[in-house]
């Protein structure tokens, strides 16, 4: 008997996991822009949300600031992937920055919904985080008419000068559920608002939310690799926990802690938008010498989205490269 509880126990690595295409492109524009130009390449803030990807560009050569104060005049600066306001471009330009914009550019689309609403007299009303990197940016395109919210509570204090020109907005990393209340009890309170054309809500955040919500009723723990400070794996753990099943976030394998296991026979293991692969296969081998050897991948979702460089590198970034081939 106890033999066959040791063979009974699994693991099931959900794919699609980790990054997604505007992480991959925030990284390459760090990696290309230290290759083209040498250390130093100062960031604005951390380039992705992950402790392990910001450690190893900053041992590459990055520079990482908070605040553009702190990059020497005239040197070269990367947006990070979360985007910016207007006034952090501007205060960029009266620096003469050199800038490499490596704002996801789904992240982009949410900004321009956000300039056209504003245009229309519209107030924004913008689902997200109010700390989020990337809620500060975009309320930044129009401050004096964008209200932030991440509740249906707040939703119901709302108070507005007019129902009738409205527009609503979200963080492309949030969670379904919970955006979807948001969205249905706004159009209750007002019914003539109105929304992006598609979804903003990106799609691998969809994707790892779908895969977790595919698994959780056969599986007895769920692992998501992640940083603490990472919007889209602090959802993927809610969502987990919303569906009845213990879920944990963890930053690397050694976070892991030997009395979450006991009495598990099945873990699913995935990863945030901005974890790298490398920290989910130390998670796997750490399992496995917990016992949980039975490990396979489960593919859910097939994601084969590409983003090109940001026009500042893409068209000199390829000659150097053939040039060293």
């Amino acid at each position: 008997m106890g033999s066959g509880t040791v063979a009974e126990k699994k693991v099931i690595l959900l794919k699609p996991r980790g990054f997604c295409a505007g992480v991959v492109r925030a990284i390459d524009v760090v990696k290309i822009a230290l290759d083209l130009y040498g250390s130093p390449i100062y960031v604005r803030k951390e380039i992705v949300h992950n402790r392990h990807v910001v450690d190893q560009l900053r041992q590459a050569g990055a520079v990482f600031v908070e605040e553009l104060e702190e990059v020497p005049l005239g040197a070269r600066v990367i947006f990070s992937a979360h985007g910016v306001s207007p006034a952090v471009r501007a205060q960029a330009r009266e620096r003469q920055l050199r800038v490499i914009d490596a704002t996801c550019p789904l992240v982009t689309k949410v900004h321009l919904e956000a300039l056209k609403f504003a245009r229309e007299k519209r107030t924004i009303i913008l689902i997200g985080h109010r700390d989020h990197q990337e809620i500060v940016g975009t309320s930044g395109e129009a401050p004096d008419r964008t209200l932030v919210v991440d509740s249906v509570e707040e939703v119901d204090a709302l108070k507005v000068d007019d129902p009738n020109k409205l527009a609503f907005l979200t963080q492309t990393t949030l969670s379904l559920y919970d955006t979807q209340e948001i969205v249905a009890r706004l159009r209750q309170r007002f019914p003539n608002i109105i929304g992006p054309a598609s979804d903003d809500i990106c799609y691998a955040t969809q994707n790892r939310q779908e895969a977790v919500e595919q698994v959780a009723k056969d599986v007895d723990l769920i692992l998501v690799v992640g940083s603490q400070n990472s919007s889209n794996s602090n959802r993927l753990v809610e969502l987990a926990q919303r569906l009845d099943v213990k879920a944990k976030l963890i930053d690397a394998a050694t976070d892991i802690d030997p009395k979450w296991l006991e009495g598990i026979r099945r873990v699913a293991l995935t990863a945030g938008a901005s974890a790298p692969e490398v920290l989910v296969e130390q998670v796997s081998e750490r399992l496995a010498q917990f016992g949980f050897t039975d490990q396979r991948d489960l593919d859910l979702i097939r994601e084969d989205v590409r983003f090109t460089l940001p026009a500042e590198l893409a068209t000199i970034a390829p000659a150097p490269r053939r040039a060293a081939g």
